[in-house]
């Protein structure tokens, strides 16, 4: 999700909620306390030189009971950051208190919440690390009838 989209979000809203991978909820107390950009330069394991932009969110849960960040609040504070940092057009990165240590995720709007969703590692560079391509599954029934052998035929 980008901050353009958050926004649109935003502003069909009268209470804004963050629903955990798990189902639970953030607590309706939390606050934003950084709306930033984060950059990262690095190298794949195939050599190549990469940089990547997110936009950052951190979700931080307070004892302060009494309050509760309303959509119109949120919007300001994109918009602040938008003109500080040239967020346009960013994907959102999400980071809130986990048991030990900070978590992130990923962001989806659905059902009028939005949801966090699971980030996963991969390998950018599967051509040139030497990970093999996964192999095709086929089932029998997809498999050509017939008595010929010939490469590219489907029966081996």
């Amino acid at each position: 999700m980008t901050l353009s989209e958050i926004k649109t979000h935003l502003s069909k809203l009268d209470t804004i909620s963050f629903t955990l991978p798990d189902g639970s909820l953030v607590p309706n107390h939390f606050h934003v306390t950084e709306v930033g950009l984060v950059t990262k330069n690095f190298i794949d394991c195939g050599g190549t030189v990469r940089q990547e932009k997110k936009v950052n969110f951190q979700l931080w849960n307070a004892d302060d009971y009494d309050h509760r960040l309303h959509p119109e609040k949120l919007v300001n504070i994109i918009q602040l950051s938008e003109n500080i940092f040239n967020l346009e057009g960013l994907d959102i990165e999400v980071e809130f208190q986990g048991e030990q240590t900070i978590q992130k995720f990923g962001i989806e709007f659905q059902d009028n919440t939005f949801k966090l969703t699971s980030l996963v590692t991969d390998c950018l560079a599967k051509d040139k690390c030497g990970i093999p391509e996964p192999k095709q599954k086929l089932q029998f029934s997809e498999i050509q009838a017939g008595n010929s052998c010939a490469p590219g035929s489907g029966c081996c």
